[in-house]
């Protein structure tokens, strides 16, 4: 008798599993005309943030009859470039970052050129985090014997927070596009399927160079003003739309 009440109820699990399984599928005349849908979305951002860094490039170039004259000068404009900028901003970082010692050449028609005499060149970086003595630097290189200053550079050294914003921001405009395609066609979306980074621009340093040399030559304070950066990101995704078309 035990054998039997257990087949039974055995026998009755069974078809309630059945009668679930049956529930949960579609008949063939379900009105049902859900479907899913894809759709691909991109997402766009631009954050401005203000650079923490500045990058100078300096040079002293002589000139002379012989090669060695034009160095010893050059040597000795040059070190007192460098001393002069460490005086003014002791925490600049200061680097050789070019020499050369070229002729100077005459070209005449039907002639050979004719070499007229020598031109040193000693060109440092100078790297500084005080934004506001970038004027004091130059003001100081060139009462020094610096002359000429070939560029001035705004950068972001720590550019992660940044990036991580612009980021988050691309994706919250992707999903909000999905979102808004999927409301026109009805529906709405039920889940993101795929994200990419597309594209990503760091932040363009900003360049400063033309006047930089008049101003320091006119006994003035040179005037320097740092602007912002930008950057940039773009996301790409792919969202999932449940629609009744």
């Amino acid at each position: 008798m035990k054998r039997i009440g257990i087949i039974l109820s055995l026998v009755a699990v069974l078809l309630s599993t059945v009668s679930v399984l049956r529930a949960q599928t579609p008949t063939t005349g379900s009105t049902d005309t859900r479907r899913i849908t894809r759709v691909l979305v991109t997402g766009d951002s631009i954050v401005t943030a203000q650079p923490d860094t500045a990058t100078l490039i300096i040079s002293v170039v002589t000139q002379a009859k012989r090669a060695i004259d034009a160095q010893q000068e050059n040597a000795a404009k040059s070190d007192a470039v460098s001393r002069a900028v460490k005086s003014a901003i002791p925490a600049a970082e200061i680097k050789t970052s070019g020499y050369s010692v070229q002729p100077q050449r005459v070209y005449r028609e039907n002639q050979p050129p004719t070499i007229t005499g020598y031109e040193a060149r000693n060109t440092v970086t100078v790297t500084l985090s005080d934004l506001k003595k970038v004027g004091t630097v130059i003001d100081a290189a060139s009462q020094a014997g610096a002359n000429d200053i070939g560029s001035v550079m705004f950068t972001l050294k720590q550019d992660r927070p940044a990036r991580d914003q612009a980021l988050s921001e691309a994706t919250r405009e992707a999903v909000s596009k999905a979102r808004v395609i999927a409301q026109a066609l009805g529906g709405r979306v039920v889940r993101i399927a795929e994200v990419q980074e597309e594209g990503f621009r760091p932040p363009q340093p900003i360049l400063q160079s033309e006047g930089l040399m008049r101003s320091a030559a006119k006994d003035m304070a040179t005037p320097i003003e740092v602007g912002s950066l930008e950057i940039s990101s773009r996301v790409q995704l792919i969202a999932e739309v449940e629609t009744n078309l």
